[in-house]
């Protein structure tokens, strides 16, 4: 067995997208890989067949997204023709769609839509509906700001040397400035080409599904001038009627999901009251204006699997209605599984806890789920009373690398409950010798960590480190009570985190106590600013695309202003020193630990501008540190950033905790 290497999860396959055909008798999805000559990832599309045989049926790079056209066909959006290309350079707005013959295998333009279609959904052979973005300087923006007599706005787009910025937030990770962009959702008419908006430019789909006889349209919008709210709103669009009504039951409430269940629209949210912005929601159903709303679950998890990982890519479902059952994914402790619930609430578990459940879909009771079960990568499942495994894309790992087997500890809190944490000792342990250890905490902070495999940590374990890791207070899969910790970040978060570092030393006495380090990741690496700034326990440190400082967040993050006030329970205008109290900035002439910063230059979740004050606090108190700036990446560079980069990050974090823990 060979050591695990850094740049070994070039060759992983990530898998998602799954979705079966109309008839249910093939289920496509989609394999990613990386490739590092081209610094990308190439995508194609592959189907399991009713025999259960693999089948890849289009070329790499020729598969991000697709739909079923019919049982015999796929849609995918691609440019090749070259004078499609041209345009594409010249900036012109289009989205091509064509189409795979699964018999033939021959690939044909099918349609075009002056649009950059976001998603797409089928109605019939004639007619798709859609979303859309539509930005600034678009013909629909400039016709409604010339009506209006207001040419500021096309000429922003036209000079491309200033931007005007009048709403917040003002830009989204991942997406740079985004001032009046908007995700709008249209119909599409094939054959004569007509494309009908169904929504205003003010507002953006959050949501939006089909009845069974796409008749109806249900959808969620989050409409605003100025400034973006939290709430959004529930609508109904009748297709043959060209009629749009809002119906949200519950005014000041966060609709999050949306669909069509027996003759009823059931959807997911809540009003944000008890245990604010990270509250977990419920399941309710109405009737089509939104009358005498009723809720069907009872639910203290969340409707997602927010279980960590540096192994997953591409776009999953969470949520799916098969004939009278609503079958979800949740989070519970360190696993997420698939549930069902009926029309009644009558709610059945069907997983086991045996790790995540990443993506699925469900077709006439058949299910299948991409999954990452105990320490295996990701492969398909058949769901049939117990699990099956289809696919053998990553099972390579086990045969040649050697892995760590995570070991869990409970640690008893004051209120009660039980934290729940994990170590991994060094591969090659050798009994009555000593190891350093690195303390790795998770981001969110509603996020969770479990037993499944995760790369950085395992090439740790391959590289001589302990690695231990937990769920403090703030974590999800626990309850509402658990995850609530507004207003006390850094306090029961850091006494949790600190109790189960001592609990491990005491379990483990192979590990140095004097050689230890930490790091972790926006919310992680908020807590690994604030322990360096509170104790000089860690030999080493670090922070990755962390917070520093609440005040400068608040006005600078794509989240800011909502976050801060609602996690913090402040603003810079109200309690200005609880903010500053919360920051770990304000300790900053507290540390002595060596740091190493890991930022993107367009993350603007957590902008590198939290990084730099921390940076430049440690630099001016004459603390050993250094700070890696990636360009062209943005806050997800630990799981979507460009190969190279993901193999450089990797790198310079453990070069670091090398030169200080060994």
């Amino acid at each position: 067995m060979e050591n695990l290497k850094i740049n070994d999860f070039i060759n992983y396959k990530y898998l998602s997208n799954m979705n079966f055909s109309p008839n249910g008798e093939k289920c496509a999805f989609i394999v990613h890989q990386m490739d590092t000559d081209k610094n990308c990832y190439l995508s194609s599309i592959h189907l399991i067949n009713s025999d259960k045989q693999i089948q890849n049926i289009t070329s790499l790079d020729q598969g991000k997204s697709y739909l079923w056209k019919t049982d015999k066909s796929i849609l995918f959006p691609s440019i090749k023709d070259e004078k499609d290309k041209e345009r594409k350079k010249r900036g012109e707005i289009f989205t091509s769609y064509y189409q795979i013959c699964l018999d033939s295998g021959e690939v044909e333009k099918a349609f075009e839509i002056p649009l950059n279609v976001n998603d797409i959904k089928k109605i019939d052979d004639d007619n798709y509906l859609m979303t859309a973005i539509i930005n600034p300087g678009h013909k629909e923006f400039e016709d409604l700001f010339e009506t209006n007599n207001d040419m500021e706005l096309k000429e922003t787009d036209k000079d491309k040397s200033f931007q005007i910025l009048d709403e917040i937030p003002f830009w989204s990770n991942g997406e740079g400035y985004n001032n009046k962009r908007r995700s709008i959702l249209y119909l599409y008419n094939v054959s004569t080409e007509k494309l009908s908006r169904i929504t205003d430019l003010f507002s953006n789909i959050n949501h939006y599904a089909l009845n069974k006889d796409k008749s109806y349209i249900v959808f969620i919008t989050s409409s605003y001038i100025d400034k973006m709210s939290t709430k959004t709103s529930l609508n109904i669009y009748d297709i043959k009627e060209n009629k749009y009504e809002k119906i949200s039951p519950f005014r000041e409430f966060d609709y999050s999901y949306c669909e069509f269940l027996e003759d009823k629209v059931l959807f997911i949210g809540n009003n944000m009251k008890s245990h604010g912005l990270n509250e977990n929601s419920n399941i309710y159903i109405t009737d089509f204006t939104g009358s005498f709303p009723k809720k069907i679950s009872n639910s203290d998890y969340s409707f997602w699997n927010s279980i960590v990982s540096d192994c997953t890519y591409g776009e999953t479902r969470d949520i799916k209605i098969d004939n009278d059952f609503l079958y979800y994914i949740s989070t519970e402790k360190s696993n997420s599984f698939i549930y069902k619930i009926d029309i009644h609430g009558n709610t059945k578990r069907l997983t086991a806890p045996k790790g995540t459940v990443d993506d699925f879909d469900i077709s006439d009771g058949k299910l299948y789920f991409i999954g990452m079960r105990g320490l295996k990568l990701q492969e398909i499942y058949e769901l049939n009373r117990q699990e099956f495994q289809l696919t053998n894309f990553n099972t390579w790992i086990h045969k040649k690398k050697k892995i760590s087997k995570p070991e869990k500890k409970f640690l008893p809190l004051d209120n009660g409950s039980l934290l729940e944490g994990w170590v991994l000792k060094p591969v090659d342990f050798v009994e009555g010798k000593k190891y350093p250890a690195i303390l790795n905490i998770h981001g969110g902070p509603k996020t969770a960590y479990g037993e499944i495999f995760s790369h950085e940590m395992q090439c740790w374990s391959n590289n001589g480190y302990f690695v231990f890791y937990c769920n403090p207070r703030g974590s999800d899969g626990y309850g509402d009570e658990f995850a609530d910790i507004r207003g006390k970040y850094g306090t029961i978060d850091y006494e949790d985190i600190m109790n189960f570092t001592d609990l491990v030393l005491k379990n483990y006495p192979a590990i140095d106590k004097n050689l230890l380090g930490v790091t972790g990741g926006s919310y992680g690496g908020f807590l690994t600013n604030w322990i360096i700034g509170h104790t000089s326990r860690f030999k080493a440190a670090v922070s990755q695309r962390s917070i520093s400082n609440w005040i400068s967040f608040f006005g600078m993050s794509d989240i800011g202003y909502f976050f801060t006030n609602d996690q913090i329970s402040s603003n810079p205008w109200v309690n200005f020193e609880k903010l500053w109290f919360h920051s770990p900035l304000k300790y900053a002439d507290n540390v002595t630990t060596p740091t190493l910063f890991i930022h993107s230059e367009e993350d603007y979740r957590c902008p590198i501008s939290e990084g730099l004050q921390m940076f430049t606090a440690l630099k001016y108190h004459g603390v050993d540190s250094r700070l890696v700036a990636f360009k062209g990446e943005n806050h997800d560079l630990s799981r979507l950033g460009k190969p190279k980069n993901r193999i450089k990050r990797l790198e310079e974090i453990t070069t670091w905790f090398d030169k200080y823990l060994k």
